[in-house]
This record gives structure tokens, C-alpha cells and sequence, in this order.
């Protein structure tokens, strides 16, 4: 099963769980940290999580999570179809999980990802401040590479 991933940037992480929480009918979030909030939902089929980092307020990326390595094979086949430059990551650990993703950039400079969680994990993740890439390794979370963003005309 594929389950649509919005991930969103917020300034008050408490009042948007509040929010959030009441738009998903009082569903608990799947994963709660001081900085993150997560909730996978089966209706409507999304893995939607907000994060208080730094980042500008509003939608931060939009993906597509997989369950099986067949499933993370088909989306990146998509991706490649879309011809867009795409950027693998394998064993990645971003909001708190490590994972197998592959990442682009859509025309209009929307960061999109797909990935198959395979573990929870104590911490966030790489830095994903923009203005410290030239230092991130290539696992870097919540964020296509330099290169990937560069390509597709994201700047």
C-alpha cells in the first residue's frame, strides 16, 4: 500500500498538534517530539508530519510512502519517467526514522520524496538548514541535494 507523505514546517509546533489533531477527528499522533509531529492516518491514507526547525513556515516536501522494496522500485522508476534528476538515499536517518528514499525536485521547485521506513530512531536527523549543504553529508534529511534542487531549477 502507497500512503500519500505531507510534511509541513510550522511556527507553534503545540498549536498546530491542536489543529492537526482536530482536522484528523482526535487521531493520536503516531510519533511526538519537541520539535516533530507525526500522524499516519488509513482515512484519508496519509503520513502527515510537522516539524518546528528553523524552516519557513508551510509545506516543507510532499512524497509517497511505500511498504516494500518493489513498491520503493516503481516510485523511483516514476520519478526517473518524469525526467527529473533523481538523488538516492540507503539507510538514511531523517524525523526520526531511518529509511531507504530517493528524492526530486517538480517543476515548480516542490521537493518531492519517496521512501520506505524501516526503523524508528532516537534522533531527527542530518541538518537540513540550507545555508549549511556544502557541509551535509549525502544522507542529509528532509531535503534533496544541492545538485537535485540546482537541476531542476529550484534555487
Amino acid at each position: 500500500m502507497k500512503r500519500m507523505h505531507i510534511h509541513i514546517a510550522v511556527d507553534d509546533l503545540d498549536d498546530s498538534i491542536q489543529f492537526y489533531s482536530a482536522m484528523f477527528g482526535n487521531a493520536e499522533p503516531a510519533v511526538l517530539k519537541d520539535d516533530y509531529c507525526k500522524w499516519e492516518l488509513t482515512d484519508p491514507a496519509v503520513n502527515f508530519a510537522i516539524s518546528k526547525r528553523g524552516a519557513k513556515p508551510g509545506v516543507d516536501h510532499i512524497g509517497i510512502q511505500v511498504e516494500t522494496d518493489a513498491e520503493l522500485q516503481e516510485m523511483n522508476a516514476r520519478f526517473a519517467a518524469a525526467q527529473l534528476p533523481v538523488q538516492t538515499q540507503v539507510g538514511t536517518t531523517c524525523c526520526y526514522a531511518k529509511s531507504d528514499k530517493a528524492w526530486t525536485v517538480d517543476p515548480q521547485g516542490v521537493a518531492w520524496e519517496t521512501f520506505r521506513t524501516l526503523d524508528a530512531a532516537p534522533m531527527y536527523g542530518s541538518s537540513r538548514d540550507r545555508s549549511q549543504e556544502k557541509t551535509q553529508a549525502a544522507n542529509a534529511c528532509c531535503t534533496p541535494a544541492k545538485s537535485v534542487n540546482t537541476i531542476a531549477g529550484m534555487k
